[in-house]
């Protein structure tokens, strides 16, 4: 049997997320929340991202990490180079924005923004125990993750389903340090060790 494809990985991802039941997406949306707000100390910045319908989290896992961090970050895409932030201040304060994404409406910062950040949530459709993340196929969190502060924390947040033993891994992918499940909470994996390696 052959080693699956990126491409075969995110259809039978997707396919698994859009067969989930209303109650198990709750249920495990609500783990994620109580779990996130354990990985972050009061006064830091933190990255993260809006959750769209088929990711795991909700708008609930921002207003949690919004109570015990300083301030949250969430990506504005600009083009296709690395991402802009905005600071989340709320459902209120999102609009409707390219690739099917909502984004803050307040000021934009700078991709390098990012380096303020001692905790980066990125967003995954799987990741390996090496650290390995399979995104969209954009390429956006590749071109950004390098900007990080050395020791940031690169957490991805997927199902307990979506890590595995190995994926396929490109020169340019950033590996993550740790995947938040709401089953078994923060795993530590392979690769860099959880954190941006010094430039």
């Amino acid at each position: 049997m052959h080693a699956r494809t990126k491409d075969e990985w995110r259809r039978l991802v997707l396919t698994g997320r859009r067969a989930l039941t209303p109650e198990r997406r709750t249920a495990e949306d609500q783990a994620i929340v109580a779990l996130v707000t354990r990985e972050v100390t009061g006064g830091s910045t933190v990255c993260a991202y809006v959750p769209t319908a088929l990711e795991p989290g909700s708008l609930d896992f921002l207003e949690a990490l919004r109570r015990v961090a300083g301030r949250v970050l969430v990506p504005v895409t600009r083009g296709p180079g690395p991402l802009h932030w905005s600071e989340f201040t709320g459902a209120d304060g999102l609009a409707a924005a390219s690739y099917g994404l909502r984004e803050p409406t307040g000021p934009v910062q700078e991709p390098s923004e990012i380096r303020s950040a001692d905790t980066i949530f990125v967003p995954a459709l799987a990741v390996d125990r090496r650290g390995v993340r399979l995104g969209r196929g954009a390429g956006f969190y590749d071109r950004t993750l390098g900007l990080a502060a050395p020791g940031a924390r690169l957490i991805t947040v997927v199902r307990d389903e979506e890590l595995v033993s190995e994926l396929p891994e490109d020169p340019h992918d950033v590996r993550m340090g740790w995947a938040l499940t709401p089953g078994s909470g923060l795993v530590a994996l392979g690769g860099q060790g959880g954190t941006c390696a010094p430039e």
